[in-house]
């Protein structure tokens, strides 16, 4: 089939390489000029596209003559009125859409979207405006917007804490000393576990689903990012005394159940 991936960054780069060597065609979007180049020549169509927030494209005709779209553009966090951009640039992408020969989207969530309420949380644990973050609660209102058109259908997956190559979050904590929360269970995914999956709902044609992406172990922070820390020979940080336990854990059930899908890298402590 073809596939047009909206932001090939981090994760939608490598995406895109792994769809075309299963054998699609796929087109590829990015904002910086200079990559153009790099995305031509690893046979994916390039376009400059930006959303500021309207659609700021020329000669992208093309890019939305596709049979699936990959939307992997993740709220601004620096923005003041985050969840109001973001709604423009969905709007906005919605109506491209609405003009186009794309009935499927994927759209990149996070686990974000969840409140902090202890326990585990899945798929229908969400309640307007009480997300973690602002940039939760815009994309809360972007899945629903997506997920409320007739003319397409759409199945969410919400990431963890995205790590691996050379991204990964213990280095931001590195040498940091009396961090909270060390009691506090991680919910991370590896890159080739939501390429993996990813592929699969496209192959598959999972469609109108909602799905948590996060690995099946969760590690207590004061435990993963020292060992993390000392495996990349950074300086480990120290956590608080901490006696709660009441901490939220993002449960994966639906995903490997509906999808039948096993973890490459199950436990980030052994990745």
């Amino acid at each position: 089939m073809t596939i047009s991936i909206l932001g090939c960054g981090w994760l939608g780069l490598p995406l895109a390489e792994h769809l075309r060597d299963s054998g699609h065609t796929v087109k590829g979007s990015t904002t910086s000029p200079e990559k153009l180049q790099i995305l031509n020549g690893k046979e994916i169509t390039p376009y400059l596209l930006e959303l500021t927030p309207q659609l700021q494209c020329e000669g992208c005709n093309d890019f939305w003559d596709s049979d699936t779209l990959v939307l992997n553009i993740p709220p601004g966090r620096s923005k003041d009125n985050v969840e109001e951009y973001h709604q423009k640039q969905i709007e906005s992408v919605i109506r491209q859409i609405n003009k186009s020969t794309i009935n499927f989207v994927v759209f990149v969530s996070s686990t974000s979207v969840y409140p902090e309420k202890p326990g585990i949380v899945g798929e229908e644990d969400t309640k307007r405006g009480e997300a973690t973050r602002a940039s939760g609660n815009a994309l809360l209102k972007a899945e629903k917007m997506l997920m409320n058109q007739s003319s397409f259908e759409t199945t969410v997956v919400r990431f963890g804490g995205l790590y691996g190559h050379d991204r990964h979050p213990a280095k931001y904590l590195a040498g940091r000393k009396n961090l909270d929360k060390g009691n506090a269970p991680v919910n991370l995914i590896h890159q080739e576990d939501c390429i993996q999956i990813i592929t699969k709902i496209i192959e598959n044609g999972v469609r109108g689903e909602v799905f948590n992406g996060v690995s099946d172990g969760h590690p207590p922070r004061k435990m993963y990012y020292p060992a993390v820390a000392r495996y990349l020979d950074l300086e480990p940080p120290t956590f608080k005394e901490d006696a709660a336990n009441d901490y939220k854990v993002v449960s994966n059930r639906k995903l490997k159940a509906l999808l039948n899908y096993k973890f490459r890298h199950p436990n980030p402590m052994d990745s």
